[in-house]
């Protein structure tokens, strides 16, 4: 990585003159030759004659004419160059290692940053030569991170949230140095068609030269969290086997924050061997869920710090009976599944996007300007080119899908049939139903004083457990389905509070030295929000050796913590309030209590 330009010390000059064709790319550069010698000259020749047949045609002809190279030793040393006016500035420091390249590798850091330092340059010459042609472009904004707002009088984003797995930092200050420093990958890095495929093919088309992706593998690399199995591995996903995109609407309950429902993409992945066809929606097992939250394990978001942006919003790629195993037993709220009308190459596109915002984006997560709606238009808007001139931004999910669905692009009609929609995947209805069955065979049976699931699950551990020594088999199992789903939302509710206190600006030292149990309860374990810890050197969708690295990485932690689970419970218990910890203990009682009884049941059945 080689030093960078400090911001706002250029002067923009449009010089007007006959553009050169490429015949004429040795003399588009001139050389003020001022303190030069003879060897400076020559040197300085022979890296015009090598980096300028590098560029496009279209880019050399677009330089401005007269334009003048220039060697200054007078730059701070964090300071590679300068564009001013009709001269390229660059350090003294870059020509004499540029004088030496025989003597060190062809691929060392200091020839390359060299050759970068004069495409940088060049960059910002062309385009400000061709009035911000590319810095400018609404589509390489989308591109580039400097994302829409959901509110059109507000126009974009000033912040640029890409910040992971970066080729320099620096190309987050503005949207011309986005460019420049995009523009010395392009040139010079053979893999940029890889790392950023969206980007190369984009700037390909602008300098109308061929987009070299042939090297690429089609697989698109993804971490696949799975919280209830306590793992998380790479997942290689080949877009072809995608044989559609849904998107996935959770339904809304009486809580604040989740009052409009949350939004999701499915992503209806063929099991292998299978031919991308209607068959593929059967295969559930290996459907994912591209979902916007916090942490992994986050069904919801909650109070204050949701709409003061103290949550992250990352996107987790999920297995399907993960998300309807959160939303259906746990927060007893429906899953609406409807298919998007895309096309296979929209559908690889979208996915590209989501990887590349999997391993990249660390954005705030704010309750009204940038939800779990506003992150999924914002990931079908950038993602397919087509939805980009969609009236479809909405910043609640029940209204993103109104708009879909009004452009044709949801098929809402798949919901008419109830029974169908449930047998086909479109629908997952909530669990009260079945909790109020269940509960029914419990109170006719003992003559329970609660009208519902709900009601009975509301009352403390202590209160329902005068009643499990009455029950019988039959009863004892509806009661131990139960009291599971009691279990799992009371550790819901004791996430949710460690949560808020782990995130919290008061957050004591003491919670601080936590920091570790408290992300194993949470489902965070740092690099499953952030996958990029797993290879933090090299930029964009990581290539087939950071994979394994990856892959390895992630095996060794995911077992380290398996290690240290029941540690890490245990210190995590010691953070919880004396009220919470005899509600979660009593619970974990009833449970066993039940058990016994059903065990021993069975043992007189077998005898």
């Amino acid at each position: 990585m080689h030093p960078r330009r400090p911001r706002g010390r250029r002067i923009a000059v449009l010089l007007l003159g006959a553009w050169l064709g490429p015949a004429a790319a040795a003399t588009t550069l001139k050389i003020d030759s001022a303190g030069l010698t003879p060897d400076d000259v020559t040197a300085t020749q022979s890296l015009i004659d090598d980096v300028l047949p590098r560029l496009p045609g279209t880019w050399r002809n677009g330089l401005p004419a007269g334009l003048v190279l220039q060697w200054r030793d007078d730059f701070p040393d964090h300071v590679a160059g300068r564009r001013v006016g009709g001269r390229v500035l660059l350090s003294r420091q870059l020509l004499d290692a540029w004088q030496v390249r025989d003597t060190v590798s062809a691929d060392d850091a200091s020839v390359r940053a060299v050759r970068e330092a004069l495409v940088h340059e060049l960059a910002h010459s062309y385009d400000r030569a061709q009035r911000n042609v590319l810095s400018g472009d609404p589509r390489l904004r989308d591109l580039a991170g400097w994302q829409r707002s959901v509110f059109p009088f507000a126009g974009r984003r000033s912040r640029n949230d890409f910040v992971a797995r970066t080729p320099d930092p620096y190309e987050r200050e503005r949207p011309s140095e986005f460019v420049a420093v995009n523009l010395e990958r392009f040139i010079l890095d053979p893999a940029y068609a890889c790392r950023r495929p969206a980007l190369h093919r984009h700037f390909a088309a602008h300098f109308n030269v061929a987009a070299a992706t042939g090297a690429c593998t089609p697989d698109l690399p993804f971490l696949d969290a799975d919280a209830e199995a306590g793992d998380a591995s790479l997942l290689s996903l080949d877009p072809a086997r995608v044989y559609a995109i849904d998107y996935l609407l959770a339904e809304g309950n009486t809580q604040a924050m989740s009052r409009w429902g949350h939004s999701m993409l499915r992503l209806v992945i063929c099991a292998p061997g299978r031919t991308p066809g209607p068959d593929c929606r059967f295969d559930l097992s290996h459907h994912r869920v591209l979902s916007f939250r916090a942490f992994v394990g986050d069904v919801q978001i909650s109070g204050w710090r949701g709409l003061t942006g103290s949550y992250p919003s990352r996107l987790f790629l999920l297995p399907l009976d993960q998300v309807i195993e959160e939303y259906t037993r746990v927060e007893l709220r429906g899953l609406q599944s409807i298919p998007l009308r895309l096309g296979p190459s929209e559908i690889g596109s979208l996915l590209e996007r989501a990887a590349q915002l999997h391993w990249s984006y660390d954005g705030r997560y704010y309750f009204i300007s940038n939800n779990c709606a506003v992150e999924t238009w914002k990931l079908l808007h950038d993602g397919v080119p087509r939805l980009a001139n969609e009236p479809l931004a909405s910043i609640t999910p029940t209204g993103l899908l109104r708009k879909l669905e009004r452009r044709g692009i949801a098929d809402i009609d798949v919901l008419e049939n109830a029974d169908e929609a449930r047998r086909l995947g479109y629908y997952f209805e909530p669990m009260s139903a079945r909790y109020d069955a269940l509960f029914a065979v419990a109170r006719d049976a003992l003559s329970l004083p609660q009208r519902d699931a709900q009601a009975w699950l509301a009352l403390s551990p202590g209160e329902r457990a005068v009643w499990l020594p009455q029950a019988d088999l039959r009863t004892s199992a509806a009661l131990f389905v139960l009291e599971n789903a009691a279990q799992r939302r009371q550790q819901l509710l004791l996430r949710d509070a460690l949560k808020r206190r782990y995130l919290g600006r008061d957050a004591s030292d003491d919670i601080a030295r936590a920091l570790d149990a408290l992300r194993a309860w949470l489902g965070d374990t740092g690099f499953v929000s952030r996958p990029s810890e797993l290879v933090p050197e090299g930029y964009g969708l990581p290539q087939a050796d950071e994979r394994a690295r990856v892959a390895e990485e992630a095996r060794i932690r995911v077992a380290r913590l398996r290690e240290q689970d029941g540690a890490l419970r245990a210190e995590l218990e010691r953070w919880l309030p004396a009220d919470q910890r005899e509600v979660l203990r009593g619970i974990e009682a009833n449970l066993e209590t039940i058990g016994a009884r059903l065990r021993a049941g069975d043992a007189a059945g077998a005898s």
